[in-house]
């Protein structure tokens, strides 16, 4: 009976967890097609677009690993309530944003709150997880991670075409905010993990740092994120220019999601089956670096959907086996830092394309731009590959 109660308990927290994620996350993502647009209106230029979106990537780039400690000493709680209030804020003070550096500055409020509140939240499903239900404990979350994140920008989107940019912004900032009292009156406080040495800390990271497959990893993920920057902050203005409508290519966004999150499950248990997951990461990225040429080229609404489905299928493939093989390349003490650094090269990549790659459009065009963030990420496959020589794979 006990254990039956410990599951249904279980069940119901990670229930509530997902419920959270999900509504904080579909706040936020309201936003993504819909700031470029915004900021061009208020006269941004292309290079001003892609410095607001790389702010808020820099600041979560920045803070997710030391926040992450922040979690373990004041606990899950109250640093999630923080970040969800600090997103929720930023919602509204768009609406009375009226020049591309108060975009900017907003954006990197942004970017603190989804530091705060991204990790750990995270973190909070590994500690309401039994070690038995981990890996279903995370699929479901991430599920619900990724499904926010495809239905928030089409929602978005919709909303901004049928009512304009403010009510966007105002529903935006609604959503989370009452996401905000759902997790602040229903999740319990967990009790708080232990806190780690900083001597430990560094000790730890020294030790990764020479370890060669695990670096591999790191410059896959930076590549791919590299790419999805480019996706989330250009892909709006170069379909605008194809002649979308705001609510179309808030429906690129949605497919790209919704394809990347269907597709985690099937090919996590693909991950799980073959001799060597390095495998499925080189074909993933293959296809994302496939897929950023083909929307390069993308003429019309149908083109821009199957590139994006292809793009969200490919990132399913090759990010489900790169977490898996941080796992599996890193001793379990070193874990936690590991996957620190596989999170900052996430925002470290989108921030990098969104600073750089405005300028380099403003030169070569939208298609040049994507073609060369396909180079890159050819690049860093082969870089990934060389690294990877000589891991002994572990028995399945």
């Amino acid at each position: 009976m006990e254990e039956k109660a410990g599951e249904s308990s279980f069940g119901v927290l990670l229930l509530l967890t997902c419920a959270i994620a999900f509504c904080g996350y579909l706040g936020s993502h309201m936003r993504l097609p819909v700031v470029p647009l915004y900021a061009r209106s208020v006269g941004a230029s292309t290079v001003q677009v892609g410095i607001i979106n790389s702010a808020f990537m820099l600041m979560a780039g920045l803070l997710s690993l030391p926040l992450g400690f922040v979690s373990d000493r004041v606990g899950r709680k109250r640093l999630a309530a923080a970040g969800v209030l600090v997103l929720s804020a930023t919602s509204f003070l768009l609406c009375w944003s009226r020049t591309p550096l108060q975009l900017m500055l907003v954006y990197l409020a942004f970017g603190t709150g989804l530091a705060a509140f991204g990790p750990t939240m995270m973190s909070l499903v590994a500690d309401i997880a039994p070690v038995t239900h981990l890996g279903r404990a995370y699929g479901w979350y991430t599920t619900a991670l990724y499904t926010s994140m495809s239905v928030g920008p089409a929602v978005g989107g919709l909303v901004a075409q049928r009512w304009g940019f403010q009510a966007a912004f105002l529903i935006s900032g609604t959503v989370i905010f009452v996401t905000f009292w759902v997790l602040l009156l229903f999740l319990p406080e967990r009790r708080n993990a232990a806190v780690t040495n900083p001597q430990t800390v560094l000790a730890g990271l020294g030790e990764l740092l020479h370890n060669r497959p695990l670096l591999g990893c790191w410059l896959a993920t930076l590549g791919g994120c590299f790419g999805l920057g480019m996706f989330i902050s250009f892909m709006p203005l170069h379909a605008h220019d194809r002649h979308l409508a705001i609510g179309e290519i808030g429906l690129v966004f949605a497919v790209q999601g919704v394809s990347n999150a269907l597709s985690r499950i099937p090919f996590g248990h693909l991950s799980d089956r073959v001799g060597n997951r390095a495998h499925p990461v080189v074909i993933g990225l293959l296809g994302f670096a496939g897929s950023m040429a083909g929307l390069g080229i993308a003429s019309n609404l149908v083109l821009f959907l199957a590139f994006a489905a292809a793009l969200g299928i490919s990132m399913g493939l090759a990010f489900t086996s790169v977490g898996a093989l941080i796992a599996e390349v890193v001793p379990q003490r070193s874990r936690g830092l590991a996957m620190g650094g596989y999170n900052t090269c996430i925002y470290l990549g989108m921030m990098l394309s969104s600073a750089l790659m405005g300028g380099v459009i403003e030169r070569i065009g939208f298609s040049g731009g994507f073609f060369l963030t396909a180079l890159i990420n050819l690049l860093l496959i082969g870089a990934f590959h060389a690294l990877m020589r000589g891991w002994p794979v572990p028995a399945h």
